[in-house]
């Protein structure tokens, strides 16, 4: 019998139901069935015969081609125009085709590490991140870049005992990546951040001067990076640079700005400050990319200037920003603000007040002068507290017992239901989202104002109605104290009010010694005309024994280097150790050579705080900035969760150390005229 049973039996089958047929037709005539028989038996025949011949044909195929399937298959693979390789766990070649000797020097030999010890032809390749998985990855040798495709493969002893790696020369589409990367046009909009200050009190000489060597100075930097410039108004520049001259601005540290700060008004002793909004072309069109690099310029502009933000990669990072925000003298802005909060308020039904979380003197100060604003309008308004507030502890007990107060502090659980049709959110002393008092009330309130004084950083409140952001500010509470002089002539404050603002100023302004212009001297007097009494200030600021002990051991245990650090660590746990913590670094900051003081400490089981302190020198709030905090110039800070405190306090101390170092070498270049 044939060996294909499948069609043979199929014949048999039909052949079997015709000749039933036949049976039937004889019955009627036979001749015509004899005839139909003989034709029956010639398809039988047909059938059997094609059935026998392709059994030959599949045996004569199983005896040519499929015995030989493994040399084939093997030829196939050892000759692959693809490099193919076998590693076990320990990195060592167990199997390899032709093609990797035309990519080695030496002949490889079975058994020898791939990426480990002398021998090794390929150290660059790290096989521990992708042991056991499936996927691809790029790594270079000798600028040869190689694509690899890994695949775990299961053994009788392990189920990856061994990983075959499939790896072809990758350089040509690597190559025309990085031309099309680096010819990715940048838009750059730069601005002269005070101009008019700069040129007041200069004659025509002087001035034109000034603005030539300016001028001078910004055109060469941009010839330097093969751009096209072109000077749009006074103080605005705009310009187009590669991808490439942004990688060579960004090695520089953008040298324009320490050279242009070089410049020097000698009349009104004010440097030159340049900001910069930078925007990578990707996949936006030309609208978005240039609202893009102008929303960039903003954000420099808003951290006090002298530095250049840059929208790459949908990533935020900022160069410069070591010159100090200089300090408007005329409170144009102050008045224009307050009657557009003004006129804000009366359109409310209810107006709610937040800080941030842990509250201190200049978030609980500034919120209750905007109570006060609200309460002139005759408008409900209530202060949003969270749960940490221990540092301004006094000053609520105090206000929990006046009637008048009553009800103006509330807190997250007495926020389920808001039954306002038209609220309005203040949101003072903050502008990240996540360190508000209540950030779940960001979304639920659509109209949101925005009053700080610290420099913004990408992570901040979205589309907000009104924002007034003055970095050169000593404190919130001084904005808040201006908007309340321009708010109304029939306001009036209360005792409490003053002192609560007076202490804000007080803290941030660490006495009055630190980030103090004219303006905070005014807005205190305006405070002490109403009232803010430094005797019952000085009573709120009184410390615990148990602190004043903790404050001692942390000064003690202190680590001075010679560039003007000096750091420590507060590894107790206390109910206000942010309080002792900031303390102790304002303390520090006191001492003879001091430049920054760093105090490290245990915030929560899982959480390590720091505080940053600097003497106007150095910008502490871009050194936190790398930790994920931010804060001021002088004052700054961060929160870092999963961390010991002795290996932040290390990260802390490197990082710290080599920017200092770095401000101390750009400082002496400028000085030698480099």
């Amino acid at each position: 019998m044939p060996r294909n049973l499948n069609a043979w039996i199929d014949i048999l089958v039909i052949h079997l139901a015709t000749l039933l047929l036949l049976a039937v037709l004889f019955c009627y005539n036979t001749y015509i069935a004899a005839a139909a028989l003989m034709v029956w038996f010639t398809t039988l025949f047909f059938g059997y015969e094609r059935c026998r011949y392709r059994t030959e044909e599949f045996d004569h195929y199983c005896h040519t081609v499929i015995s030989n399937v493994n040399d084939a298959s093997n030829y196939a693979i050892d000759n692959l125009p693809q490099i193919v390789i076998l590693v076990d766990r320990s990195g060592r070649l167990q199997w390899f085709n032709k093609e990797l000797e035309k990519h080695i020097t030496e002949i490889p030999e079975y058994g020898i590490s791939v990426n480990k010890g002398d021998n090794a032809f390929w150290p660059e390749l790290d096989l521990e991140p992708i042991w056991g998985k499936t996927g691809e990855t790029v790594f270079i040798h000798e600028n040869v870049y190689f694509k690899m495709k890994y695949r775990p493969i299961a053994t009788k002893e392990d189920s990856c005992g061994l990983m075959a790696l499939y790896i072809i020369d990758d350089s040509p589409y690597q190559l025309l990546k990085r031309i099309h990367t680096n010819s990715r046009s940048v838009l750059m909009y730069i601005q002269i951040d005070n101009y008019n200050d700069v040129l007041k009190g200069l004659n025509d000489a002087e001035k034109n001067s000034l603005v030539f060597e300016a001028n001078k100075f910004i055109d060469e930097w941009i010839v330097h990076l093969d751009g096209y410039m072109r000077h749009i108004s006074n103080d605005m520049y705009i310009a187009v640079i590669e991808r490439r001259s942004l990688d060579v601005a960004i090695e520089e540290k953008f040298s324009i700005l320490d050279k242009i700060h070089n410049l020097f008004n000698t009349t009104s002793k004010l440097p030159i400050t340049l900001s910069m909004g930078i925007s990578v072309a990707d996949r936006q069109n030309y609208i978005e990319w240039g609202q893009q690099a102008q929303s960039m310029l903003d954000l420099a502009l808003s951290r006090g200037g002298d530095q250049a933000a840059i929208m790459m990669n949908n990533q935020t990072s900022f160069f410069g920003g070591k010159t100090k925000a200089m300090e408007k003298q005329n409170r144009v802005k102050a008045r224009v603000m307050a009657s557009n909060i003004k006129a804000l308020m009366q359109t409310s039904d209810e107006i709610f007040v937040m800080g941030h979380h842990n509250e201190d003197f200049d978030a609980l100060g500034a919120s209750m002068g905007i109570a006060r604003m609200a309460k002139s309008l005759d408008k409900p308004v209530h202060i949003i507290l969270s749960d940490m507030n221990e540092g301004i502890s006094k000053i609520i007990e105090m206000l929990s017992t006046r009637e008048e107060y009553s009800g103006l502090f509330i807190s997250n659980d007495q926020l389920l239901n808001i039954t306002a049709k038209n609220p309005i959110l203040f949101v003072v002393d903050t502008f990240i989202p996540h360190l508000t008092a209540a950030p779940e009330m960001l979304n639920r309130i659509e109209q949101i104002v925005v009053i700080d004084h610290h420099r913004r950083s990408e992570n901040s409140i979205k589309n907000p109605k009104i924002t007034y952001l003055e970095t050169a500010t000593s404190s919130t509470c001084e904005l808040v104290t201006e908007l309340l002089m321009y708010f109304s002539e029939d306001l009036k404050l209360s005792r409490i009010e003053a002192i609560a603002l007076y202490s804000g100023i007080l803290v941030d302004t660490k006495n009055f010694a630190v980030q103090v212009g004219v303006r905070t001297f005014e807005a205190a007097a305006y405070l002490r005309r109403w009232g803010a009494d430094l005797v019952a200030v000085r009573q709120l600021f009184r410390t615990d024994f148990d602190t004043e002990v903790a404050e001692a051991k942390a000064i003690a245990s202190a680590t001075m280097f010679p560039n003007g650090l000096i750091i420590t660590k507060c590894p107790d746990t206390m109910p206000n150790i942010q309080v002792v913590a900031a303390q102790v670094a304002d303390s520090m900051l006191r001492i003879e050579n001091v430049r920054v003081s760093m105090v490290i400490f245990q915030l929560t089981s899982n959480t390590v705080g720091v505080s940053a302190r600097s003497n106007c020198e150095i910008n502490v709030q871009v050194i936190m900035e790398n930790f994920g905090g931010g804060g001021h110039q002088n004052v700054a800070g961060t929160q870092l969760k999963d961390g010991t405190i002795d290996d932040i306090y290390n990260q802390v101390l490197e990082y710290t150390k080599n920017f200092i170092e770095e401000y101390d070498n750009n400082e002496s270049n400028i000085a030698e005229g480099h």
